[in-house]
């Protein structure tokens, strides 16, 4: 029997098919995982941008002075940073006063480009890791028609805040939650999450609270009101009024966009907000379904000027842009280069042209995260909204201050 089990063991190596007697195989150790560098670089010489920009002077410097506006209300205590370096209040002020009286004082681009570069500092934004890519999408401020009153017509709402959410900002009970939030309600004691998209549009748990601001005919004009942040209402008499992001019920930002690419509905390539609305209107059974799978939620509020973006000034169409303004400094002068649509009568794609342009960092958005995302304010009207739904391009994103602001 031993003699057998010899037999049958040296047979079993020479064919290889043990196993046991086997050299496992190497298998490489994970590269380490690379660390994230800071948000903002300086840049200087060759790797400066050139500085043209493709819009007019006077929505420049209207977009600059709404930003005044901004450091005008804020303590003088408050510093922003860029690099390695911080910046007060009067610093940014004195930079977008510079840049001014460049804008108005030079006659020609290159005139603007070679002052720009003898007077600011620039920082580059790092983009998301690992690629460095900085994607650039677009935002509008839609109009839509609407009821002041439900009727059988007009039979979903947009709401104001709610006076039940409360929001708890983290950072004054651990330096290390600074510039993070949650909003929620107190139920029983205990404060819970906010209630979700499928709650208030499904279940109606905000109905008879006197919240609603106005009625609609669409819940998918609805939606993407709450994904532009703001809109222009117009009554049946003809009345038209503007509407403005208040607050969001904290939950996270989920695209149905890519619900419908990962289920095979759409791809990647054709997607663009345009067909999102077509999709869900030939298919309106899906409808909630597919919208409920956001839980974010927006609340809004009347405004007089508007669109009035995160820190508390209007919106100027092509000059503002949206940002994770927990990395990068709020209100201040920057600087896109990437790639824009050229529109046909028939509101066709017809090219992608690049171009260039000073804009300010005026709003912010729940799909806005990181230092690779870039929201571009397009305006208003059709060709605003054609812009925005396509905007999906790679691009740079640059900061500049005042060279003599420097520490």
């Amino acid at each position: 029997m031993r003699k057998l089990f010899l037999i049958l063991l040296i047979m079993i190596v020479l064919v290889g098919g043990c196993t046991l007697f086997k050299k496992p195989p190497v298998v490489p150790a994970p590269p380490p995982p690379q660390k994230e560098g800071p948000p903002l670089a300086a840049v200087t010489g060759s790797d400066l941008p050139v500085f043209r920009d493709d819009l007019d002077r006077e929505s420049l410097v209207r977009a600059v002075r709404k930003s005044l506006e901004y450091y005008a209300r804020l303590p003088e205590r408050t510093t922003y940073r860029m690099a390695a370096e911080r910046f007060t209040v009067r610093d940014m002020k004195e930079s977008l006063e510079a840049f001014l009286k460049i804008v108005e004082a030079s006659d020609s681009p290159a005139a603007i480009e070679r002052r720009v570069r003898e007077t600011f500092d620039v920082y580059r934004a790092s983009g998301s890791p690992p690629s460095g890519r900085v994607i650039f999408t677009g935002y509008y401020e839609p109009v839509l028609k609407g009821s002041a009153a439900r009727s059988g017509q007009y039979r979903y709402p947009i709401y104001r805040k709610p006076e039940d959410s409360v929001v708890v900002q983290l950072g004054k009970f651990r330096d290390k939650y600074r510039n993070e939030r949650l909003v929620g309600r107190v139920e029983n004691g205990e404060l819970v999450p906010y209630f979700s998209r499928e709650e208030i549009d499904g279940a109606r748990v905000l109905e008879n609270r006197g919240l609603e601001i106005a009625w609609f005919a669409d819940p998918v004009d609805i939606f993407f009101l709450h994904i532009q942040g703001s809109g222009m209402i117009c009554l049946p008499d003809g009345t038209c009024f503007q509407v403005s992001y208040a607050q969001s019920n904290g939950r996270a930002y989920r695209s149905i966009g890519k619900l419908l690419i990962d289920s095979g509905k759409a791809t990647r390539e054709n997607l663009s907000m345009q067909g999102i609305k077509k999709y869900l209107r030939e298919h309106p059974e899906e409808i909630e379904d597919i919208l409920n799978y956001n839980e974010s939620y927006v609340f809004f509020r009347r405004v007089e000027e508007g669109p009035v973006g995160s820190i508390g000034v209007a919106l100027t169409g092509g000059r503002s842009v949206a940002t994770d303004q927990t990395i990068f400094p709020r209100g201040a002068l920057a600087f896109i280069k990437t790639r824009k649509p050229v529109i046909g009568p028939a509101g066709d794609i017809r090219s992608w042209v690049a171009f260039s342009r000073f804009v300010l960092n005026q709003d912010t958005g729940g799909a806005i995260t990181g230092p690779g995302r870039v929201d571009l304010f397009c305006g208003r009207g059709r060709e605003a909204e054609i812009a925005a739904g396509h905007l999906k391009e790679e691009g740079e994103l640059y900061f500049l201050v005042l060279k003599k602001a420097k520490k």
